[in-house]
């Protein structure tokens, strides 16, 4: 349980910088522990002041650990800015395993259930998707081809938003309206429905994946590929695919059978594999991708939601946008839902690993085994050194929009960014695009960019994605649902349309970390039985990007 002060917050007691709540001006006195600090500089809500006067080269702290040193002088009760401090991070190494943790109350949980698609290798899905991937970019064309041919006829098309303003424009500049006239003018209308019913009713859609990928690369990064799509194809959200391959490209058809294979030995949905080269004529290509496509929809059609223990959730946990704010009120509310997800026996991805810098000695200690410590820190240090190499490292993470509300050094982004992975043990360590094979929190290897990140935990297995936001970000993903979640109540209300959910109530004190945790969890649970839409699917905010392992932060 958080309990904050209306005006700041210390995180932790080894903290020598406060987070102000809210705009504080110059001249503002504030008590801490007994002690009057007079604030000498204006602090912005989310931003960082003194609690005591630094000289450079010192070191200072928040969530107990170091995030960085002074450059200059620095007053008690002074701002924190990127003038004054520089980012800095303890270093790590192989250590004793720290793996006791205070596993949440459950009893509650421990009957509900959720109404998922049961695959045959005991994982159950909360959608039921038909995927039309092309092995390689020459094939995106042919993917659009079969996207115009079929969503529309089998009732997928989404209404077009915003057509109706443009005739309504349309009809003001034909009547001889002035520029003003039509600035100012009212043209906002409702899209019209698409007046069709879904032909299947059981299958929530057919999603079309392109990319710029599969060629012309590093064979590692063609590899990757079809290990990729290889985890969308057995992910338990889909129910079948339909895949298009050129057939000279790096990513063969063989490669991406074996990566099925690695995760599934005993695969067996419906998979189409049509090669151009092969095949002939475009024409005849696709004329055989949309007959036999057709047939197995039929087929898969049959499967119907049933109930699902919530420990066959796989929960993604995602950041983007982030603020001050995110590592006091969204990002551990989540930490709680995989603290209790974790203790009921599912599992929990927490990937990002430039956004893990500053904590790895916590989460190495946290892993159940050495070797399993080992590949976490090897991962690390690898990722980070390929980033300096060019010219880069995990110090430019932060965006400009980071900075802007209170992020100003990557080890105080991730030292808040890391809270969404709770308190216990890690189970696993995955490498891009490994899948998750055991219970429990898993720590997996991608950029902290979020739609990159995003795609890799959904091939991992994430059936759910929760993401934190104090900036407001559209992400979404083709077969997952990805829940929004707003680290403070202005950006909610504002952005209420790609925002599922809010946890700034933990900011202004009306609701604890653990309620927040609640809520968002009856939240997942609605949302894993199909009865809640979240925002990024209404929208149609069908993200995915594969990771070129080339440096991305």
């Amino acid at each position: 349980m958080l309990n904050t002060p209306h005006t700041f917050l210390q995180i932790h007691p080894k903290d020598n910088v406060l987070v102000a709540l809210q705009n504080l001006t110059r001249g503002t006195s504030v008590n801490h522990n007994g002690q009057n600090i007079v604030l000498i500089t204006d602090v912005a809500a989310k931003h960082k002041f003194a609690i005591t006067d630094l000289q450079p080269a010192d070191p200072i702290y928040m969530y107990g650990v170091l995030v960085g040193k002074a450059v200059e002088p620095i007053e008690k009760g002074a701002a924190i800015t990127t003038k004054n401090i520089r980012h800095a991070a303890e270093d790590f190494e192989l250590g004793r395993r720290k793996t006791d943790w205070h596993k949440p109350q459950t009893g509650e949980w421990e009957q509900k259930e959720f109404m998922g698609y049961h695959r045959t290798d005991g994982s159950v899905g909360t959608a039921n998707y038909w995927l039309v991937i092309p092995l390689v970019f020459c094939e995106n064309r042919n993917v659009e081809v079969l996207k115009d041919a079929l969503v529309n006829k089998l009732g997928y098309k989404r209404p077009k938003a915003f057509e109706h303003d443009v005739d309504n424009l349309i009809n003001l500049y034909q009547t001889g309206r002035s520029i003003e006239e039509i600035l100012t003018a009212d043209i906002h209308g409702t899209p019209s429905a698409n007046g069709q019913h879904r032909v299947f009713k059981n299958i929530d859609g057919i999603k079309f994946l392109t990319h710029d990928m599969g060629c012309g690369g590093t064979r590692m990064d063609s590899d990757s590929l079809c290990g990729l799509l290889a985890g969308y194809i057995t992910h338990p959200n889909v129910a079948g695919a339909t895949v298009l391959s050129l057939g000279c490209q790096h990513s063969q058809a063989s490669i991406l059978k074996a990566e099925i294979q690695k995760r599934n030995p005993e695969f067996n949905k419906p998979l189409l594999i049509l090669e151009q080269q092969k095949e002939g004529t475009e024409s005849h290509l696709l004329q055989k991708a949309i007959k036999h496509t057709f047939a197995a929809l039929m087929e898969v059609n049959k499967t119907e939601r049933q109930p699902a223990p919530i420990s066959k959730l796989c929960i993604g946990l995602e950041c983007g946008g982030s603020d001050g704010f995110s590592g006091i009120s969204a990002n551990p509310a989540l930490g709680y839902v995989s603290d209790i997800l974790v203790a009921l026996g599912g599992s929990v991805i927490l990937a990002e690993f430039p956004e893990l810098c500053g904590v790895e000695q916590e989460l190495s200690d946290r892993c159940i085994d050495e070797d399993t410590a080992r590949r976490f820190i090897s991962l690390m240090r690898v990722y980070n050194r390929r980033a300096e190499e060019s010219g880069s490292g995990f110090y430019a993470n932060p965006s400009p929009g980071n900075i802007r509300d209170g992020l100003i050094t990557d080890a105080i982004k991730s030292a808040g960014a890391a809270k969404k992975g709770g308190t216990s043990p890690i189970t696993d360590v995955l490498d891009y695009p490994e899948k998750v094979s055991k219970p429990g929190l898993n720590l997996l290897c991608t950029p902290g960019n979020d739609v990159e990140s995003t795609t890799a935990e959904v091939a991992a297995g994430a059936n759910i994605v929760l993401f934190t936001t104090g900036l407001g970000t559209p992400t979404g993903n083709p077969i997952v649902p990805v829940v929004k979640i707003s680290t403070n109540s202005a950006i909610y209300n504002r952005m209420h349309d790609i925002i599922d959910l809010d946890c700034g109530t933990i900011i202004d004190g009306t609701e604890t970390i653990e309620q927040a945790a609640e809520r968002i969890l009856d939240h997942v649970i609605e949302v894993a039985s199909g009865n809640v839409i979240v925002k990024s699917q209404q929208l149609g905010q069908d993200d995915f990007i594969p990771w070129k392992r080339g440096v991305s932060l």
